[in-house]
């Protein structure tokens, strides 16, 4: 029989099968994806095979091809990877420019690792009533930073309503996965678009600016109008895996457009002569902030680690 996981609690998951049951399920035997070792071996999203037990529940033990996937390093230091999810139309990282910040490096780590496994992201910036004068600034020349890159922006207001229409729209009938710190708002966004849901939503911490977890388990959550969004818990740090050296411009479009001018071929846009995307970064055509963002990947390949505050 096969499925489609719907929720990941950890040690179970729960699994809709083609015949529309919802069976708890665990996963059969040891899976190794890619000769990764993952803290998930199966995801939400994921398209799989299970056989059925005498108590009702149920042991996966197939996992069909996936088309994409959004993984992290796991922990600081760990050389594991988390899958958060798989077989995606599409990704929407929600970005707050305070309450709580959410830094460049954190958006351009999510943005590079999508590059690398084909998923689309559109980047949307909540609470835009709470902005006003530097802030509201700050807001601005991001979002023209990566509109000018080619990621869609949108801005959204979930408390006022401000752009859920349109928001809606864009979840019609896909497969979307719903990320970004904790306390940006995802939780309200649900809430909004799924009448009767009820997540729990949480607060900002007045002395870190953070938020707090209040989602525990990834899940798919069927849409009114047709789709699924995918809920995960919130994101302190994105530290990437798998990515070798010479790929990692390959994730930053407009690096990988100026690295066709380099002299070398293997050129790492560091130090080497006739760059020309160091050129291109003098000239101000490359965002200072993308370029330290792409320099931070380098480092986590040399010291093989991430730092949480990204």
């Amino acid at each position: 029989m096969r499925g489609l996981v719907i929720k990941n609690t950890g040690s179970w998951y729960t699994v809709h099968t083609d015949d529309g049951r919802d069976i708890e399920s665990k996963v059969k035997g040891n899976f190794r994806l890619r000769e990764i070792r993952t803290t998930n071996p199966v995801a939400v999203g994921d398209r799989v095979a299970i056989e059925i037990n005498r108590e009702g529940t149920a042991f996966i033990t197939e996992i069909e091809e996936r088309k994409n996937y959004i993984i992290r390093r796991a922990s600081n230091l760990s050389k594991q990877s988390h899958i958060i999810a798989a077989n995606l139309d599409q990704a929407m990282l929600i970005v707050t420019i305070n309450y709580p910040v959410t830094t460049t490096i954190f958006i351009d780590r999510f943005l590079a690792t999508a590059e690398a496994y084909n998923v689309p992201v559109k980047m949307i910036f909540n609470k835009m009533d709470r902005f006003q004068g530097v802030d509201k600034e700050a807001l601005e020349k991001l979002i023209e930073l990566y509109t000018d890159i080619g990621y869609p922006c949108s801005g959204l207001s979930a408390k006022s309503g401000e752009g859920m229409d349109d928001l809606k729209e864009d979840l019609k009938n896909k497969i979307t996965l719903l990320s970004g710190h904790s306390g940006v708002g995802k939780s309200t966004i649900i809430n909004k678009l799924v009448p009767g849901i009820h997540l729990k939503t949480g607060h900002i911490s007045e002395y870190h600016n953070k938020g707090m977890h209040t989602t525990t388990f990834s899940e798919m959550i069927p849409l009114p109008d047709g789709g699924y969004l995918i809920d995960t818990p919130g994101i302190k740090g994105f530290g990437t895996i798998e990515m070798e050296d010479a790929e990692i411009s390959h994730y930053f479009p407009e690096i990988f457009t100026y690295a066709d001018g380099c002299k070398f071929g293997n050129c790492t846009h560091r130090h080497e002569p006739g760059c020309a995307v160091l050129k291109a970064l003098n000239e101000q055509n490359i965002s200072l902030s993308r370029y330290k963002s792409y320099l931070s990947i380098l480092k986590d390949k040399d010291e093989n680690k991430y730092r949480e505050e990204y």
